[in-house]
């Protein structure tokens, strides 16, 4: 099973990053959390690793149609998007929101995700249009 949706693409990964922030913004996703994976794993280890970047994307409508459903499916929100350097590409990843409809068994969620689907997948095609 695949959870993630991923698009990879050409450019720097910090203007990798503005445009994700961007095209987030354009499908009613605020970014709540934001974790430097490079920055911390350098002061808390000394490990030295390409430029990864954790966005925790939110819209808050969907969020409160999924939370009304199951107040436990907090424990996967906000919506994780990865932004990393792989080689000479920048990946941008986001977690399947099918995922949740699977991990929880909750079928009245399908919609949620359905939505959260279409906005995600419109915000990377976004981000590829963007790079090409």
């Amino acid at each position: 099973m695949t959870y993630d949706r991923t698009v990879s693409v050409e450019g720097t990964f910090e203007e990798t990053v503005q445009v994700v922030r961007r095209a987030l913004a354009d499908q009613g996703f605020g970014v709540l959390t934001e974790i430097d994976v490079q920055a911390t794993l350098k002061t808390k280890l000394g490990h030295d690793m390409e430029p990864y970047l954790i966005l925790g994307a939110c819209n808050p409508s969907l969020a409160h149609q999924a939370l009304e459903l199951d107040r436990t499916i907090g424990l996967l929100l906000p919506c994780n998007i990865v932004v990393r350097e792989d080689g000479d590409r920048v990946l941008v990843q986001a977690i399947d929101p099918a995922t949740m409809v699977t991990l929880t068994g909750i079928d009245d969620l399908e919609s949620v995700a359905d939505e959260v689907t279409e906005r995600l997948d419109a915000a990377l095609a976004s981000v590829r249009t963007s790079h090409s």
